[in-house]
């Protein structure tokens, strides 16, 4: 703006010249009216153009719309202000001129940033949203992309502001390089959790959303946020957990959520009593879930008689269904309802635990007399004539 500025012929360039009298208020008044003008055709403009935009599944137009709003009304604000500021500084010092000129420039850099960020945000935001796309992109993925972009963006635009203000780049630079041995040393731990980070993003053993749980440490619960430096993670009491990365380098994690069947595995036992009837219940059985439609079939399917434990004989089922949760309990209580029918049909029943007692003959008869109400003396004389 200002190299435009400086290409105008010298007799437009009415702000680089003290005014005489009351004029630069004029001029001043006339830089606020064109601000105001200029917001009311800005505003009207972007209004147009987001309810054509609004009309495409295109989230590119849709997100420069959004973000062009804030920074360009800043824009047309700030520019304004300060160019009646540096028309009012010329008419009493040339030094605030050139201050006004060199926070122009910085505020010019300052919005540029501002607006990519935006853009970069509206953007991430899209991509994951199932009313932009038919196919929403991994979130984790777009999340780890958006954030490495936003810090590029911010570093370049801190370089560009440096060597605004006069800096060397180089020197910067290199001091960074120098800086960045010494960091490296005081903040290993930071750096061993960005890493780790980093690596999640990688080898994807998980993503935002998942279900994942570490057999090695107390941790189970939904994926809410992957950072450079936590992971945070949702118990199903909703606490939260925040986790370092670095320790998912050193503990095994089980994702759940990548499941493609759940199994159901289960013994039934049936009473001694009933072992003639094993072998039609556990056909029965076997025939009615391979003809069950939710159970599946390519999987390993297997009902046997395995084993005579103490009160009962259990035979098992080992098949596999849906990995949804809340759908694998509705058929696995729908296979066992069905297997507790067909036991029920062959006039057997389920086992319980139970103990008998077996007691010798002469504590049965003392049993037996003292039941009938005879003293202890006539009991005794019974056995000893029973000898």
């Amino acid at each position: 703006m200002n190299d435009f500025i400086e290409q105008l012929p010298e007799q437009l360039q009415l702000d680089q010249l003290p005014l005489i009298g009351e004029a630069w208020i004029y001029h001043v008044f006339a830089v606020v009216l064109a601000s105001l003008v200029c917001a009311y055709i800005a505003k009207r403009v972007l209004d147009h153009v987001q309810a054509r935009a609004e009309k495409t599944r295109n989230i590119w137009d849709d997100a420069l719309v959004d973000a062009a709003r804030r920074p360009a009304w800043v824009l047309i604000w700030s520019m304004g202000l300060l160019w009646a500021a540096r028309i009012t500084a010329l008419q009493m010092d040339d030094d605030l001129a050139a201050v006004l000129d060199q926070l122009q420039r910085l505020l010019l850099i300052g919005l540029l940033t501002w607006f990519v960020l935006r853009m970069m945000r509206q953007v991430e935001q899209r991509l994951v949203d199932p009313a932009y796309r038919e196919t929403p992109a991994d979130k984790t993925t777009v999340g780890a992309i958006g954030k490495l972009l936003r810090a590029s963006v911010v570093i370049t635009a801190a370089l560009v502001v440096l060597q605004s203000l006069g800096y060397s780049i180089s020197g910067v630079l290199a001091f960074g390089g120098i800086g960045g041995i010494a960091v490296g040393f005081a903040a290993k731990d930071l750096l061993a959790n960005f890493f780790g980070g980093l690596m999640i993003y990688l080898d994807r053993p998980f993503v935002v959303g998942n279900w994942i749980r570490s057999p090695d440490r107390n941790i189970e619960g939904t994926v809410e946020d992957i950072g450079w430096r936590l992971t945070r993670i949702r118990t199903f009491d909703k606490r939260p957990l925040y986790i370092p990365n670095a320790v998912f380098a050193n503990i095994v994690v089980e994702n759940p959520s990548r499941m493609t069947h759940r199994r159901i595995y289960e013994h039934i036992g049936i009473r001694y009593d009933d072992i003639k009837r094993m072998e039609p219940i556990v056909a029965d059985v076997r025939k009615m879930l391979q003809a069950h439609e939710d159970i599946d079939q390519e999987q390993t399917l297997m009902v046997f008689f395995d084993r005579c434990s103490p009160s009962s004989v259990d035979f098992f089922i080992y098949c596999f269904t849906t990995p949804v949760w809340a759908e694998f309990h509705r058929v696995k209580e729908d296979v066992l309802l069905k297997i507790l029918a067909i036991v029920e049909k062959h006039e057997a029943q389920v086992a319980f635990p139970t103990s008998t007692i077996h007691l010798p003959d002469a504590l049965e008869l003392r049993g037996a007399q003292l039941a009938d109400g005879r003293p202890r003396d006539s009991v005794r004389e019974l056995q000893e004539n029973d000898a």
